[in-house]
């Protein structure tokens, strides 16, 4: 009987300890745990947000006015319960959520908790904070990358090059405390989605730039601790070059089309891609790519199967900017030579990663042109005109190939990596000439690719928005994303007075009105025509496509936009 007893209370003792565990457990094994394998992440920051990585959390800490749905890339609305366009095109006028509240995590009280003000209330998202992150992101000495995106709004060019003060000069204005109105220049195929990109989010002012009763924190708001956000997750830990971790947050109340988050939070380990699949099969990662030199032990192991996804990952473009103010690559002739030397299709084979892109535009996007339409579209595999082209340039000024050297450079990653070496050989092999490799953790590297030392520099674009005017107008036009990068068609862009230029910019400005989808692609066509074949300042190598690994028990909305949706995830 006295055993019994025992027994009974070493069972109870045991439940107990079993009832205690199993919520922090359960709490554990609710965070999407995945990596990032290019260093530390830039930035959240939505007005110095430019890469990817970026732009998913800043998607995920805060909600712009519309949405992509990340199955079609169509837009919904997020942060608009409402909205209206005038009859001209040109005025955009929303609605916003009612009672989303501003949050931080506290780590003493390990939760998520509503920002008050100096009074003590709670502080709602507002009009005027959308006001004032379009001020913030256009403000000069913000120096945001993106400001130019905005230049279709009215007033916001001279605003952001300090040739106008008076941001009330602007069209972007609070009417109340929820109608925001937008005044674009002119009527826009692409308004409505430059109007909900990321770095027109809602930002704290208080946080930023200081109020009555709080310390103004500049560009360190972003730091552990210091973060307010209002999206489905908010920032908890940001441990630089080691992890970066999200937490649903409780309060943001939800809508259709951004429901409250199902899982508990998502955590970045910031390692490199050998290491993520490592603890991947150690069941310390969710999801993990699959690094080429393990590509054919993953997919000949049967007990990996059921987790092997395809990554429809991005509509986005892998490609190269050949420096064309620095020698060798200044001269036409070894810049085309490059393109023609490289084999695509073996790249892509030795990736085991992407689709061959003989052109740049995505074909997934609206207006782009299908290579079955174009199939002498762009710059394929041609050793035989590469090594003419080289021999031509070696006769002119009296030199060998031997005597070329050129600076390949791209930032650290073991697949960018393999990529370089695979194309250093072909250009070695095919044209003779040296290639010198150099790879920078990937914040540093954007830093050194606008500074236009080296020769070639391994690039990227991921959609921002579904149409060809974000792969071409948005990237490759004077005070564009890659103007800095390209310097074309002067450095700094002095001079627009170069006429593959001229036409470039013409061919743009058309297709963004054109209506007729035939003739659009057209257009778009001949866009791609000019930087690739004509001037040669780009050779697209593949668009986006992998092979990735997940965990069964993590139910994942399918994206076709380079983004997820975490918060309709569940994990199992």
């Amino acid at each position: 009987m006295k055993k019994m007893k025992i027994k009974i209370l070493f069972l109870a003792v045991l439940m107990t300890a079993l009832l205690l565990t199993v919520p922090a457990a359960a709490e554990d094994s609710q965070y999407f745990r995945t990596f990032f394998s290019s260093g530390d992440i830039p930035a959240i920051d939505q007005a110095m947000v430019t890469d990817f990585v970026g732009i998913q959390l800043a998607d995920e800490l805060t909600v712009g006015l519309m949405r992509q749905n990340e199955g079609t890339g169509l837009l919904e609305k997020g942060m608009a319960t409402d909205y209206s366009v005038s009859e001209d095109g040109r005025v955009f006028t929303f609605t916003l959520m009612e009672n989303v509240p501003w949050v931080r995590y506290n780590a003493e009280t390990d939760a998520v908790e509503e920002v008050k003000d100096c009074d003590g209330n709670v502080r709602y998202v507002t009009a005027q904070d959308f006001v004032y992150g379009a001020e913030r992101t256009l403000r000069p000495a913000t120096a945001s990358s993106y400001a130019y995106v905005v230049y279709l709004v009215e007033g916001a060019e001279a605003y952001n090059l300090d040739e106008e003060s008076d941001f009330s000069t602007v069209g972007v204005k609070a009417l109340d405390d929820l109608t925001v109105e937008y005044t674009f220049t002119e009527a826009g195929i692409f308004n409505m989605n430059i109007i909900s990109m990321w770095m027109l989010h809602a930002m704290p002012s208080w946080v930023i730039d200081g109020d009555a009763c709080t310390e103004g924190l500049a560009e360190r708001w972003t730091e552990t601790g210091s973060y307010e956000g209002y999206g489905p997750f908010t920032l908890k830990e940001w441990v630089h070059d080691s992890h970066l971790t999200i937490i649903a947050n409780p309060f943001w109340p939800g809508n259709e089309t951004v429901p409250q988050a199902k899982i508990a939070g998502v955590n970045y380990a910031l390692i490199d891609a050998s290491a993520g699949l490592a603890e991947y099969e150690a069941g310390n990662m969710d999801e993990s790519g699959i690094p080429s030199a393990d590509y054919d032990r993953i997919l000949a192991d049967p007990s990996y199967a059921d987790q092997i996804k395809t990554a429809t990952d991005a509509i986005g473009t892998e490609f190269l900017i050949y420096n064309k103010w620095l020698a060798p690559t200044d001269d036409y002739r070894v810049r085309m030579a490059l393109s023609l030397a490289i084999d695509k299709e073996a790249v892509v084979t030795t990736l085991k990663s992407g689709i061959v892109a003989p052109f740049y535009t995505h074909q997934g996007v609206d207006g782009a042109p299908k290579v079955e339409d174009y199939p002498d579209l762009g710059i394929m595999y041609d050793p035989e005109a590469a090594k003419a082209l080289i021999d031509e340039y070696c006769a002119e000024k009296g030199i060998e190939p031997k005597d070329i050297e050129i600076s390949y450079s791209f930032n650290t990653s073991e697949s960018r990596k393999m990529m370089a070496e695979t194309i250093q050989y072909m250009w070695q092999n095919t044209l003779g000439i040296t290639v010198n490799l150099k790879n920078s953790e990937w914040a540093v590297y954007k830093v050194e690719r606008s500074q236009g030392l080296d020769n070639v520099y391994r690039s990227t674009w991921v959609q921002d928005y579904m149409d060809a005017n974000n792969f071409t107008a948005d990237v490759f036009l004077c005070n564009a994303g890659y103007q800095s990068v390209t310097d074309w068609p002067s450095v700094d862009c002095t001079d627009k007075t170069d006429p593959s230029y001229v036409e470039y910019e013409d061919v743009l400005k058309s297709a963004g009105k054109e209506t007729d989808p035939v003739a659009r692609a057209a257009l778009y066509a001949r866009a791609d025509e000019i930087i690739i074949e004509d001037e040669a300042i780009i050779n697209p190598i593949y668009w986006y496509s992998s092979l990735l690994l997940r965990k069964t028990n993590i139910k994942a909305t399918e994206s076709i936009i380079g983004y997820e949706r975490w918060e309709k995830w569940t994990i199992e």
